[in-house]
């Protein structure tokens, strides 16, 4: 019997690529599969799904109001429209299992499922949980977690800590003959950068971390002094500030606002500066990347949450976006260089970080779906 998934996430990044791939490892799992992707006409899906050969259906987008305005007041008229559009998906495709990613398309596509009786699979990316996540953990089949010190669990059902699934590009760099550092060559050859020679990679995520851009720049003398190669991504827009720092620094310094293929930065990478979005830190703990994670200073405090697992282990420095400063990186960063500590460090983040969580997940979800048809 053929069995039919839904998997509900949009919005950014970090829910859709975690989605796409454990669409793949369904498929890998099951080639007679069908699955369905459900998001939005706005989102980031509407463009990676399709391009990942996944069939997408759209339900409206309803964020949840944060004042009352005009907005607030058609909320519960569209939230409705969108469970109705999400229950309408779910009796078309003749739905078995839901898994869920949280964020503002899974909450109606949960609530449609448990209008329907059919068993919910809830995935958590990050330490601290989401809205619609906390709902659906409520009636949920299981409940699988990114880290293990997220305070979520399923209510009735099993509760797993699997990791993040990842990303094709990442997991090809990690399988492949050698491991990353079997790329080192090419990447250094296509970005300019002696892969034998140490490399700092420095990155805020595509938008940039405009704290981190403007102390790392200013200690480029420091750190091209002490022979580090620095591959530093800006964010779109943000690099001529920093060319402009780095200019005389006199070492290789690479700046790149950009770079699509993020992998050629793992494979080269001794050390990575950067924020701790929870795919930032799943990534380069999975690929044994010693890090310095500087959460973003606004928010719930989930992004120091993320890095805790690693952090704890000793495979990654954790910093206040206030107390990271030049004297810092001079003080901190530019002895574990000095001192060989970086081989140990990252062996330690490659052990709180698995590789085949998308595997796991889609077990987990085809293992409920075949319990529900047995009833």
């Amino acid at each position: 019997m053929r069995t039919n998934v839904v998997l509900a996430a949009g919005g950014t990044a970090g829910h859709v690529n975690p989605m796409l791939a454990t669409a793949r490892a369904l498929q890998e799992l099951d080639p007679d599969i069908a699955v369905t992707a459900v998001g939005t006409e706005s989102g980031l899906e509407a463009r990676l799904v399709p391009q990942a050969g996944v069939e997408l259906a759209f339900i409206e987008r309803v964020p949840m109001p944060r004042a009352l305005n005009r907005s607030a007041l058609a909320f519960p008229r569209n939230f409705r429209m969108a469970v109705a559009q999400a229950g309408q998906i779910l009796d078309r495709t003749h739905a078995q299992v839901v898994i869920g990613f949280g964020g503002y398309v899974s909450t109606p596509v949960y609530l449609a499922a448990r209008r329907r009786h059919l068993p919910v699979v809830v995935h958590e990316g990050n330490a601290r949980p989401g809205l619609a996540n906390k709902l659906a953990a409520r009636f949920a089949a299981a409940v699988a977690l990114t880290f293990s010190n997220t305070r979520l669990a399923a209510r009735r059902g099993r509760t797993e800590t699997i990791g993040l699934p990842m990303r094709e590009a990442i997991v090809k760099l990690a399988q492949a003959d050698g491991g990353r550092r079997s790329l080192a060559a090419q990447a250094g050859k296509q970005l300019g950068i002696a892969p034998e020679k140490p490399v700092l990679v420095v990155t805020g995520g595509s938008q940039g971390a405009q704290h981190i851009n403007e102390v790392v720049s200013r200690c480029a003398q420091q750190l091209c002094d002490a022979g580090i190669q620095v591959l530093h991504l800006t964010g779109v827009g943000k690099d001529e500030p920093v060319r402009a720092a780095v200019e005389s620094a006199g070492g290789t310094y690479v700046v790149l606002d950009y770079l699509e293929q993020i992998e050629l930065a793992y494979a080269l990478a001794d050390m990575v500066i950067t924020r701790a979005g929870a795919g930032m830190v799943a990534e380069v703990s999975a690929l044994g990347i010693p890090a310095v994670f500087v959460p973003f200073p606004i928010g719930n405090g989930e992004q120091a949450l993320n890095a805790h697992d690693v952090v704890a282990a000793g495979g990654a420095l954790l910093v206040k976006n206030e107390n990271f400063t030049e004297s810092w990186i001079t003080d901190q960063v530019l002895p574990l260089f000095e001192q060989g500590k970086l081989e140990q460090m990252a062996g330690a983040a490659q052990s709180v970080s698995a590789m085949d969580a998308a595997q796991r997940l889609a077990q987990i979800a085809l293992e409920v779906a075949r319990e529900e048809v047995a009833r």
